[in-house]
């Protein structure tokens, strides 16, 4: 099959090129969707499998916390052994373990396959964005796909609750996974077809301790979120794992930092807008993931409506991102990041304050149900404007020996913010009934309303991306541009 694709050396026309980010963004629409396709189909899985909230916040970021430990070291290993095999190798994972998840008789099945599938996203994610950053060298062609790449990702984020309650309502909440296997069957053969091999400039060891030791921190953190209602928040099981998260992660940093070849190149923090894009992007994704969660429940057990019916009320939602996050892509090629991002901030805001007055399990009139699609249509807006200028400030100005990296510890800073915003989410509503969900609720949507004052905040902060790509000398160094302080 490998003789299908040209090959690594030969120079690929424009056509070929866009087609290999077309092929590449079909696995990153796959991880995306599966982030939130879930969501929606939330309570029908815990009747089917006898479980509470907390059981179901499992489901989620069981997928989500394995995603984001593993995503810098798939992209090590694609650098090593090859992008293309690796991406190839994530998508015949990620869709062996959709089929186990669809086939699972318990919730412990259920969790355990969808860290699984959570293990081969991670080989899809920053590995197909590393092969279209590879096929794409020139400065504006390059910013155009990373706004493409973005705009692709969001909209499947957002396409996922839509999507996942029409899956639920036609054919029951195991489609939600093994509708993955014919999508996985097409991209497999597409990428035999279009994409060429390619390899890292400068191969790196695979950091071991690095990597145990961001999983540790990672599933510590997230899992306190979720079990906190359980075991109680200032319990000494609580206590105890607040020591340990403490622990692992000054552990993680101090080991990055002696490591010649660490997991993370933490001195990439060093640039303030790098820093503010992984901020920014742990908060668009927790904002996304707590409304979309606490969307579902609100509607679905607070008020009894149908998956399909929740689902439909998200439209407004995918429409904002799908209208608006290709317009960010163009506005960043040529205002930069800052005004997109200021969008994103200012709508996400609107959004999250816009949820504050459902309240109570009321009916909901006419002019409820308007203000209730304005306010999805306000988040969707939001989120649409968030991921070019966000991707755009990570890995704009990097030599493309950093800027996989860049992309990746992004990318693990986006799953980071959902797995949070799901945990959160799940915490605030965990044994509360089903009449005080919407009050329980409005925490989250203050949460949601934080996030989006916090993008405000960065983009006042973001400086205009030089127009003009960098002189040939500062493009053969892989050190960052020095940022003013």
């Amino acid at each position: 099959m490998s003789t299908l694709s040209p090959p690594a050396s030969a120079p690929l026309s424009s056509r070929q090129r866009w087609t290999v980010l077309a092929v590449c963004a079909l696995g990153m629409f796959l991880v995306g969707l599966d982030t939130t396709v879930v969501n929606v189909g939330l309570p029908a899985v815990g009747r089917g499998l006898d479980t509470d909230t907390r059981g179901l916040a499992w489901i989620v970021d069981s997928y989500t916390v394995t995603l984001a430990g593993l995503l810098v070291v798939s992209g090590a290993l694609a650098d090593r052994f090859g992008r293309r095999r690796v991406f190839r190798t994530g998508l015949v994972v990620f869709g062996l373990a959709s089929l186990a998840c669809a086939a699972a008789p318990t919730l412990g099945v259920l969790v355990a396959a969808r860290a699984v599938q959570g293990a081969g996203a991670s080989m899809l994610s920053p590995v197909a964005l590393a092969i279209v950053l590879g096929v794409m060298p020139e400065p504006k062609e390059r910013a155009r796909a990373i706004g493409v790449w973005a705009a692709v990702f969001g909209l499947s984020m957002a396409a996922g609750p839509v999507t996942g309650g029409a899956l639920v309502a036609a054919l029951g909440w195991r489609s939600l996974f093994w509708i993955n296997a014919p999508v996985i069957a097409v991209a497999l053969l597409l990428v035999a077809r279009h994409v060429p091999e390619s390899h890292g400039q400068r191969t790196r060891r695979i950091d071991l301790p690095g990597q145990l030791l961001l999983g540790a921190a990672l599933f510590l953190s997230v899992g306190l979120l979720i079990e906190g209602p359980r075991i109680g928040w200032t319990s000494p099981t609580a206590l105890t794992g607040y020591t340990l998260t403490a622990i692992t992660t000054a552990a993680f940093v101090r080991v990055e930092r002696r490591r010649p070849e660490p997991l993370m190149d933490l001195a990439l923090f060093r640039r303030p807008p790098f820093t503010r894009a992984v901020l920014g992007a742990v908060a668009v994704f927790t904002a996304l993931s707590t409304a979309l969660l606490l969307h579902t429940l609100h509607l679905q057990e607070g008020r009894g409506w149908s998956p399909l019916a929740a689902g439909l009320a998200t439209l407004p939602l995918a429409a904002g991102a799908t209208l608006c996050a290709p317009w960010s892509g163009r506005l960043v090629g040529r205002l930069g990041p800052r005004r997109p991002l200021l969008l994103a901030g200012g709508f996400t805001a609107a959004g999250g304050l816009a949820m504050l007055p459902f309240g109570d399990g009321t009916h909901l009139g006419a002019a409820g149900l308007a203000h209730l699609l304005l306010a999805q249509l306000l988040l969707g807006i939001g989120f649409g404007f968030a991921n070019a200028p966000l991707t755009h400030t990570a890995v704009g100005g990097l030599p493309p020996s950093r800027a996989g990296v860049a992309g990746a510890i992004t990318s693990t800073a986006r799953q980071l913010g959902a797995a949070i915003g799901v945990a959160a989410a799940g915490a605030l509503v965990t044994g509360v009934a089903p009449t005080g969900l919407a009050g329980a609720a409005r925490p989250g949507w203050l949460l949601v309303t934080a996030c989006g004052l916090f993008l405000l905040t960065a983009a006042r902060t973001t400086d205009r991306p030089p127009v003009t790509p960098p002189p040939a000398a500062a493009r053969t160094t892989d050190r960052p541009p020095v940022t003013p302080s």
